[in-house]
């Protein structure tokens, strides 16, 4: 069954061979010519009429005599071909189809983190990118802090395994053959405490000392630029020089978000007396003005211009609010509302909440995900963007993103037809898992959270449990939220359980891949570094019923061991070593308290715990 094309343009021949390669998965042999009158029989024939579909829009008919799909413009050619792939997808025979479709969202993308603190391989970069493609995924971008290797920064990036001009060059050619825009991602205000923490760029932060975050804690780390202090637009600069070149996209996002620290400390006095909001929209008028006279258009996230609704309609009519809420009951409606009717172009971006959770929050991400196009559909948004994090020292794998991943794609193609799909099944070939047991566990693990009661934003209370100081948790009077309750040890012994229960289905299950593999070995990481917190909940629980010293300090300290060894051999996988310790080093402060609790005793007895007999 030949593959026949109307003209020979490279975009053209790209969806063909996309197509053969489909073909080939059913048995059939797919020769690509360019389309001739005299071919007869079965054949496959890809087309453009502009004149017939919208803006990435296509139509795919396969019936007995052959497959036709026809498109508007090549990236619609593009998404029939992906339509076509996943019917093939496993399958000896096709069903006959005859679909017309068009995307609810002209810009479908996914944002990384890779500050905080994985920088993912090329090799994991492109596998990404090849998975986004065939979700009809049409943008990217990679979110950085000090993670690009600037000529005049070295200091900055020198530990961090950075991205490389070139290597950014090399995945902006690749996303555009899949007809995805890298787009480039730069914090241009709040969020450099990579860059103020260093002795020559604090004196471009806006504190000294001390400042209060906007839950009452009182912090000491500098993270905001001084927007008062000419030097520090001209840093802005000098990135946006030096990184811009590298990307084709005409679209550049300076982040701008939580900027917490303003009218604290440098800005204090013009805050008082000009308002914070003024303060903040002067600062992020010059980089808006540095963006457009470099010949690109504006991204920042909206959160601090929602909290000075007055100063909305004085943003340029060029620039793109990224309308960001990771909770179930984020109010996208409000906050879309409020850009639609200043007249601009915004972007809704939920997230897949498996930052700070171990395994995700699935039921929270798929929520928030399908709030968002829907919310976005109503209010018109321009594009739908899902942020996946690393706070906490990105601790999760990237498979606890996979099914958030895919549930996204599908709600932001057309939230009306796939807000009810199989998550599982959608998901299923990002893990290699034919059979689809892995694929389920991630996905229960996901909803591990709900179990402990009640629910804290944007994390999970095992997370809080490792992150919080075990003095404070041993205090069961300290003032403040306690994550723990004196009902929740059989839940977390059941939840113990049922790792082990599941640890066996994982060694019982043959891996066919490398990826495969990797998944397997993640998966188990994930385990662990959840029976580890488990079982920190239990010591504590322990010891506030008993009010002595637990016994088997030295015995959690074992186990974190353990936990860190298989995150440093997890993340070696499909990540660089740069931002490794800083991760490891999370649970190095957890070691050190099970050290100290333990007397000081460093050695490691031999014991029959149960947690160590798991698998």
């Amino acid at each position: 069954m030949p593959i026949c094309i109307a003209s020979g343009a490279d975009q053209m021949r790209r969806a063909a061979v996309q197509l053969r390669v489909a073909l080939g998965l059913t048995g059939a042999q797919a020769p690509i010519r360019l389309q001739q009158p005299e071919i007869r029989g079965p054949a496959v024939t890809l087309q453009l009429a502009p004149q017939r579909f919208r803006p990435q829009g296509y139509a795919l008919r396969v019936t007995r005599s052959g497959v036709e799909a026809t498109a508007g413009d090549a990236a619609g050619l593009w998404y029939a071909v992906q339509t076509f792939a996943q019917l093939a997808h496993g399958k000896r025979t096709i069903p006959c189809v005859d679909i017309k479709d068009e995307p609810d969202f002209p810009v479908r993308g996914v944002m990384l983190d890779i500050s905080r603190d994985k920088v993912p391989t090329m090799r994991t970069l492109y596998r990404l990118i090849d998975w986004f493609a065939s979700l009809k995924i049409n943008q990217l971008q990679l979110y950085t802090e000090h993670t690009f290797a600037y000529r005049k920064h070295r200091t900055v990036w020198k530990n961090a395994s950075p991205m490389t001009p070139e290597e950014v060059r090399a995945l902006d050619a690749y996303c555009r053959e899949r007809f995805i825009e890298l787009v480039p991602n730069q914090n241009c205000f709040g969020h450099m405490e990579r860059w103020l923490k260093h002795r020559r760029y604090a004196p471009l932060a806006e504190t000294t000392g001390p400042w209060r975050d906007p839950w009452g804690k009182m912090r000491n780390v500098r993270a905001t630029l001084n927007p008062l202090d000419p030097r520090s637009i001209r840093l802005v600069e000098s990135l946006l020089d030096e990184l811009l070149p590298n990307f084709s996209s005409r679209m550049v996002n300076v982040g701008c978000d939580e900027t917490w620290e303003l009218g604290q400390g440098r800005s204090a006095a013009a805050c008082r007396r000009r308002g914070v909001g003024r303060v903040y929209l002067d600062f992020v008028m010059k980089v808006h003005d540095a963006v457009r006279g470099r010949g690109r258009r504006m991204q920042f996230w909206a959160d601090i211009i929602h909290q000075h609704l007055d100063l909305i309609a004085e943003l340029p009519r060029d620039v793109i609010p990224l309308e960001w809420g990771y909770e179930a009951d984020h109010p996208f409606d409000e906050h879309c509302a409020a850009l639609r009717r200043a007249g601009l172009e915004f972007y809704v971006c939920p997230g897949t909440s498996s930052w700070c959770s171990f395994a995700g929050r699935i039921d929270n991400a798929l929520s928030n995900l399908r709030s968002a196009a829907e919310a976005g559909r109503r209010h018109r948004a321009a594009g739908y963007l899902i942020t996946d994090w690393g706070d906490g020292g990105h601790r999760q794998y990237l498979p606890a993103s996979y099914i958030p991943f895919a549930y996204g794609a599908a709600v932001s193609w057309c939230a009306k037809s796939n807000a009810g799909i199989d998550v599982l099944e959608a998901a299923r070939p990002a893990f290699d898992d034919p059979k689809g047991k892995i694929t389920r566990i991630w996905f229960e693990l996901g909803h591990f959270y709900k179990f402990l009661p009640p629910p804290i934003r944007n994390q999970s209370r095992l997370f809080r449990c490792m992150q919080a100081d075990i003095d404070e948790l041993l205090d069961a009077n300290r003032a403040g939220d306690d994550p723990l309750g004196e009902s929740q040890a059989d839940v977390l012994m059941a939840l113990i359980q049922r790792m082990s229960e599941y640890g066996r289905t994982l060694f019982a299950s043959p891996r066919n891949s490398r990826e495969a593999d990797t998944v397997s070995l993640e998966l188990t990481a994930t385990m662990h570094a959840m029976i580890d917190a488990c079982a920190r909940m239990l010591a504590v629980l322990d010891h506030r019923r008993t009010g002595v010293e637990w016994p088997r300090w030295d015995r959690l300290a074992h186990w974190t061991r353990k936990t860190m060894k298989w995150h440093r051999d997890s993340w070696l996988r499909r990540n660089r070593p740069g931002g490794l310790v800083d991760s490891l080093g999370h649970y190095e402060r957890n070691l050190r308290e099970y050290e100290r609790l333990a007397g000081g005793d460093r050695t490691t007895r031999r014991t029959t715990q149960t947690s160590e007999r798991i698998w």
